[in-house]
């Protein structure tokens, strides 16, 4: 146990009541002063930002993602734990673990439940991740959420939950820990790719930021959203396909025409759990691939865009197609196309 930041973002966990509902408007100290700290463990509150989530932009994530890497500069920060609204928090967890080179943790927690609220999920949340932050049982596991009595990877864990408070799990895969009476049972190591270098656009608050849209197929569905994405100068469309990741033949013709443009292109599917995988072709992820969509494994739609935004951060320059095709496949855990 020694020092850990927490880095106070805003979210359900600093709500309080505005009259016709809730919204994130307390500060950092006032959230920490809710929870039980850990015996060995002496915290220090970073006030980034107070929002909801889902109003979190790119610039946001970024600054958080630099808010990071300055506090980790500091040898004698043992981890960081990161406040934030439960809308977003699987996004901001995988960009941060996408760029995360240190061994220390950064864990993200949140709650489902406002912060004055009787019987609160919120400050059982915080001392847990303040106990995985300051565990040297989880140096080299990267950025983990920390949730409901368990502690989970930050790759493939999504909000599971709209209300109830196990709000996140992945549905792919297992948990790295479990918290059980104030103490950490560690039952997995994750495996994570090599993460990307801090990108440009994190030290320049007015560097043009990529456009990355999400598109989700259906029955009837047509390309005409998919295109619309690309005539709004998206450089990155997550194509969110039905069952291991199949859409149709007219899908598959726009996907081809805009990777000959230059956008990137992530297949991933709209079912909760599973691999998308080159199974059925006329339309399917066969031909999607074929097209040019890189499949993106167990990841959904939210980290599928993420993984894209990172790979587009990483290669600023759109001429660089084929580098941020392979960054693609890299953060998503592809192995190299042949």
């Amino acid at each position: 146990m020694g020092q850990v930041v927490v880095i106070s973002t805003g979210g359900t966990i600093a709500s309080r009541w505005q009259g016709s509902g809730f919204a994130a408007d307390a500060r950092g100290g006032d959230v920490l002063a809710t929870a039980a700290v850990p015996e060995g463990v002496t915290v220090r509150v970073v006030d980034l930002m107070s929002v909801n989530s889902a109003r979190l932009t790119t610039r946001d994530q970024l600054a958080l993602l630099r808010t990071v890497h300055e506090v980790l500069a500091d040898p004698g920060v043992d981890g960081i734990v990161v406040t934030h609204g439960t809308d977003t928090l699987e996004e901001s967890a995988f960009f941060l673990d996408l760029h995360h080179h240190d061994p220390r943790p950064v864990v993200l927690t949140g709650a489902q439940r406002p912060l004055e609220a009787p019987h609160g999920d919120g400050p059982r949340n915080l001392h847990d991740a303040l106990l995985a932050a300051g565990s040297a049982a989880l140096r080299g596991h990267g950025v983990l959420v920390a949730f409901d009595g368990q502690v989970h990877a930050a790759r493939g864990t999504v909000k599971v939950q709209t209300l109830a408070a196990d709000a996140f799990a992945d549905p792919s895969g297992h948990p790295v820990a479990d918290v059980k009476d104030g103490h950490l049972l560690v039952r997995r190591q994750p495996e994570r790719p090599e993460p990307f270098p801090l990108p440009a656009a994190a030290a320049d608050d007015d560097a043009p930021l990529p456009r990355i849209d999400i598109v989700t197929h259906h029955c009837d569905a047509d390309p005409l959203l998919f295109n619309a994405a690309v005539e709004a100068g998206a450089q990155g469309i997550v194509l969110v396909a039905t069952g291991a990741g199949n859409a149709t033949p007219e899908v598959v013709a726009a996907v081809e025409a805009a990777v000959a443009r230059g956008v990137l292109v992530a297949l991933t599917t709209r079912v909760p759990a599973g691999p998308v995988a080159e199974i059925y072709t006329q339309g399917g992820a066969v031909d999607l691939a074929a097209a040019g969509a890189v499949l993106t494994g167990t990841l959904r739609a939210g980290q599928a865009r993420i993984a894209t935004l990172a790979a587009t951060l990483a290669f600023p320059d759109a001429a660089g197609t084929g580098a941020r095709t392979s960054a693609l496949r890299h953060a998503v855990g592809a192995p190299a196309a042949s």
